[in-house]
């Protein structure tokens, strides 16, 4: 599936360039100093659910360990778990990690890491695909996180997200927020776009879903009362993006989300978005320093990427008739 992949914006001045695939971002291996020689370090990787942005933070988090001296089966033992968005499975994986005392915990998305964190205050959790660390009460601060937690944020505006949709969709005047309701990290996302979307003359229309099973009426309630709908960085709508389009798409309806593997495969729109296998990369480098003991997760300021990407999924944008204007062609390769 083509798309098209611009730098990130300001004020959406969009510059653009083709999607180039993921960001490697490691640099040659090395042993670290801090580790205790001869000894495995065990890490239990809790995984929330499948789909393309969780699948890159994780496998980004194993090659930055790697890079760092720590391989799998080797001086390291990564036990990797998937909850399938369950939360009696969250549990249990975590409890499980506890009572096996691993070394460290790589928990990918806000349900993983407020479930860990609930199971150990000692063990060091470093998580990943999360939006708001305070906010989820994770940490006592994003910048001094004062507890065993600490990790890398997926958080973007989401200014971003309705700015990229008002300069695609010029005319609109309704948006439909598409969200789960349990999920901390979409609460505080859809809060701010209301916020911004207010400012900008934009009615909004939520629906909440509490799993997969509310998605096919969620979507068509939107059909024929909002111009464009808007998704945060929501773990169980990103996981259902196709079924999502299987609606939107015959209805004309265009799809905004901030996660790119829903955009390359999944059948929305555009959106703007971190790189996924690069926010797992910085969380790998981060337990590589707790392991080697040069930093522990207290003082350990959550970290961000400086550079997010626009993506726009020219099949999908030309099966609901949707024109992309000349300035974004242009730039492109």
């Amino acid at each position: 599936m083509k798309t098209l992949h611009l730098k990130k914006m300001i004020a959406l001045g969009l510059g653009a360039v083709l999607v180039a695939g993921v960001i490697a971002g490691c640099g040659g291996e090395k042993k670290e100093a801090g580790a205790e020689a001869g000894k495995v370090y065990r890490i239990g990787v809790l995984q929330l659910v499948q789909h393309g942005a969780l699948d890159a933070a994780n496998q980004g988090f194993v090659d930055a360990l790697a890079a760092r001296g720590y391989k799998n089966g080797e001086n390291i033992t990564i036990d990797q778990q998937n909850a399938q968005g369950d939360q009696s499975n969250l549990k249990t994986i975590s409890q499980r990690f506890v009572n096996n005392k691993v070394d460290l915990i790589y928990a990918i998305a806000t349900p993983a890491a407020q479930t860990v964190a609930n199971e150990t205050k000692t063990i060091p959790v470093v998580g990943s695909a999360i939006t708001d660390y305070e906010a989820a009460k994770l940490v006592k601060a994003n910048d001094k996180p004062g507890g065993n937690v600490t990790g890398t944020t997926d958080y973007l505006p989401p200014k971003q997200q309705i700015d990229l949709a008002l300069k695609l969709i010029p005319q609109a005047k309704t948006v439909g927020a598409l969200y789960t309701a349990s999920e901390a990290n979409s609460q505080v996302q859809v809060k701010a776009m209301k916020e911004y979307a207010a400012e900008q003359g934009l009615t909004v229309v939520e629906a909440a879903v509490t799993n997969v099973n509310d998605i096919q009426q969620a979507v068509q309630s939107f059909v024929g009362k909002v111009d464009f709908i808007y998704c945060p960085t929501d773990n169980i709508i990103a996981s259902a993006m196709a079924n999502i389009a299987k609606i939107a798409v015959p209805a004309k309806l265009p799809v905004f989300i901030g996660d790119e593997a829903p955009v390359k495969t999944g059948g929305a729109t555009a959106g703007v978005s971190v790189n996924f296998y690069q926010l797992g990369f910085q969380s790998g480098e981060m337990a590589a320093d707790i392991l080697a003991g040069k930093a522990s997760p207290a003082a350990m300021p959550v970290a961000a990427q400086k550079e997010a990407k626009v993506i726009i999924n020219k099949e999908a944008a030309a099966a609901i008739g949707l024109t992309i204007p000349d300035e974004l062609l242009e730039a492109a390769e």
